[in-house]
């Protein structure tokens, strides 16, 4: 049994040529038999199938499957670190292996090998805030601590533990040793234990804050317990003169958490009573900053106001002083918070072209024509404003990457392509993802460029189009503008009399073409329906509701989103915006975003619009649709008629 296990991890020597002339198609069979032999826990038969496909791309992944079970093997889990160092399994072993050592308490070993790996490919693929790679880092860094704290480095190890207990999020269980050291020392302090409570409570981690309330000493715990009442019902500081001049910071949490609720009492209690109260000016500073952006998101007139008197200011305050200025069309308010944008801010195309409107609107027509020339220039919602502005033609600017002979080929033949490949032709769609993002990690722009193509030829277009993203190049529309499903999206426009375009661009955004996406809340399909929303079209159509799979079926996702569309276009008095905005933020909030007396212009308003992420949304898809006017060579369709002043609610 030895024999055959470092048979697996030893170079071909010991076999024949004839074992390494199995075809590809072969060893994907003798792969998926190795994976069966593995499951089945019968490891002999397991060791001579792999032994076979030492030069399978698939290899190191299978020896991965089976040392992650077999970590006691020290030895051969460090021959497959050294072996395969450069592969994405090397470090999901690592990360394996120093857990295993950790729980068996082997404190030197794993200072050594986590020192090693922390600049190691593997530490640069364990990122991404609130990942579960994100957390695993967490886990580990707990564990390197508390090897640090058990070999002697105990102050050190404190430190650092201090630092990690400082989140209002939970910390993985293997950070549990390492803060019970800490809350056993010295260190443990009140005060540490307060900033817990209060980042808990930022985050509305109740359960958090809970357990950390029971830490605090029994007169601490009443407080925290008045803490948690007025978390959960923050109208108890509208008589709070139960609240002591100390309990500033209290008093602040209450009116940030009744600001969501009932922003004008929030406000007003605010400014009533924060004199009567100490609190720290950091605290002051941030809660008045989020007073004014949230008066600015509510459409509030004194907003501009706020903002203005913020002794410190951020972009996203910047942001929405002008978003604030446009609100009460004051054009010279807009003028004024333009330039509080830093000179790179205001080369972006959105801030350019509320520059050229405020100096149109100011009396500066021809500085005004200028800007609005230059900005025709740009691919993009505000580009194509800009161009019926000054009736120029839109410029696509569309520049397909450059392929040198045979670089696709030769980017597809190395090793971590052709895992990729691999993965994808045993439809293992997930790892094939997993390791296509690892493999590109390592390409300069101009090879992801390459690399997009590469993902098109394998049509991966989701994947293609964020590839092309990563290598900041943007020109290349028939990659990232893909025109699939034609026929389910011109006969359904037809039917209900929408240009295509419209329903090209929304697809674009809502799922990039991926007629199996699913989104976190349960949307499905290539125009991403809801299944209750997708029952209800059925029964609007008279047609049977066959299930919520159903919806991932182009030719009904594509039939139900286009008539779901359409409604909201009627709903919305023919109103191509506010419809695209109901689509991604729902009709209700939209109608609480419309005007209350006087009409808006639709550029103002879409620049309000609160949420961020419908914003972008809104002005993607009809910058889409302009562009999918072109790719599909229709003609017709200008930005400015989907500009409509926007009537009051």
């Amino acid at each position: 049994m030895k024999c055959l296990a470092w048979i697996v991890l030893l170079y071909p020597l010991l076999f024949s040529d004839a074992v390494f002339g199995n075809t590809l198609s072969q060893q994907r069979n003798d792969f998926l038999l190795a994976e069966k032999l593995l499951a089945q826990g019968n490891n002999a038969a397991f060791m001579q199938t792999s032994a076979a496909l030492i030069d399978y791309p698939l290899y190191p992944y299978l020896q991965y499957q089976w040392l992650k079970d077999n970590l006691h093997q020290t030895d051969r889990v460090l021959v497959f670190l050294t072996t395969y160092e450069t592969t994405r399994y090397a470090g999901l072993l690592r990360s394996k292996w120093l857990d295993y050592l950790a729980k068996n308490e082997r404190w030197d070993d794993f200072i050594r090998h986590y020192s090693a790996a922390r600049d190691s490919v593997y530490a640069a693929s364990l990122s991404g805030a609130g990942s579960p790679k994100a957390v695993e880092n967490i886990a580990l860094e707990c564990q390197y601590n508390l090897a640090i704290y058990k070999t002697g480095n105990q102050q050190q190890a404190l430190n650092e533990a201090k630092r990690l207990w400082l989140t209002g999020d939970s910390l993985p269980q293997e950070c549990d040793p390492l803060l019970s050291a800490l809350t056993m020392s010295p260190d443990f302090t009140p005060e540490l234990i307060w900033q817990r409570f209060e980042l808990a409570l930022h985050k509305d981690n109740v359960s958090v804050a809970e357990y950390v309330r029971r830490s605090l000493s029994i007169a601490d715990q009443d407080v925290a317990d008045l803490w948690l009442r007025i978390h959960q019902k923050p109208t108890l500081i509208e008589n709070s003169g139960f609240l002591s001049p100390q309990m500033g910071r209290l008093f602040a949490h209450g009116v940030d958490r009744l600001a969501k609720s009932d922003l004008s009492l929030a406000v007003k209690l605010w400014d009533d009573k924060k004199s009567t109260f100490q609190i720290d000016n950091p605290t002051v500073q941030q809660l008045e900053r989020s007073l004014a952006i949230s008066l600015a998101r509510s459409r509030n007139p004194d907003a501009y106001y706020r903002l203005n008197q913020l002794p410190v200011v951020d972009p996203e305050v910047n942001e929405w002083k002008v978003r604030a200025a446009l609100l009460e069309q004051n054009w010279q308010h807009v003028a004024e918070a333009l330039t509080g944008l830093t000179d790179q801010e205001r080369q972006d195309p959105k801030w350019q072209y509320w520059l050229a409107r405020s100096l149109e609107k100011t009396g500066n027509s021809l500085q005004a024509q200028d800007v609005y020339i230059k900005l025709a220039e740009d691919r993009s919602f505000y580009g194509f404003l800009a161009a019926d502005n000054v009736h120029k033609p839109y410029q696509f600017s569309n520049k397909p990457v450059f392929l040198a002979e045979n670089e696709l080929e030769n980017l597809a033949n190395e090793t971590d392509f052709k895992v990729v490949r691999e993965f994808n032709l045993l439809n293992r769609d997930m790892e094939a993802e997993r390791q296509w993002w690892y493999a590109v990690k390592k390409l300069t722009k101009e090879r992801l460029m390459i690399a997009a193509k590469l993902a098109q030829q394998w049509h991966k277009d989701q994947i293609a189009i964020a590839t092309l993203v990563k290598a900041d190049y943007w020109d290349d529309l028939a990659l990232r503008f893909p025109v699939y499903y034609s026929n389910q999206v011109h006969s359904n426009a037809y039917l209900h009399d929408l240009d295509p375009a419209i329903v090209f661009g929304l697809i674009r955004q809502e799922s990039i073409f991926n007629k199996d996406a699913e989104s976190s809340v349960g949307a499905r399909g290539l125009m991403q329906v809801m299944p209750r929303t997708g029952m209800q079209i059925a029964r609007d159509l008279k047609e049977k509701w066959q299930s919520d799979n159903s919806l991932f079926n182009p030719d009904v996702n594509v039939r139900y989103g286009s008539f779901y569309y359409k409604q909201l276009l009627k709903q919305f008095h023919g109103h191509f915006a506010l419809a695209i905005a109901a689509y991604n933020a729902g009709s209700g909030r939209v109608a609480k975003w419309l005007p209350n007396v006087a009409s808006m212009p639709a550029d103002i308003w879409i620049e309000t619009i609160p949420f961020k992420e419908t914003r972008k949304y809104v002005t993607s898809v009809l910058s889409y649709a302009i562009i999918y006017q072109q790719l599909i060579q229709r003609k017709g369709l200008k930005m400015k008629e989907f500009m409509l002043d926007v009537l009051p609610g």
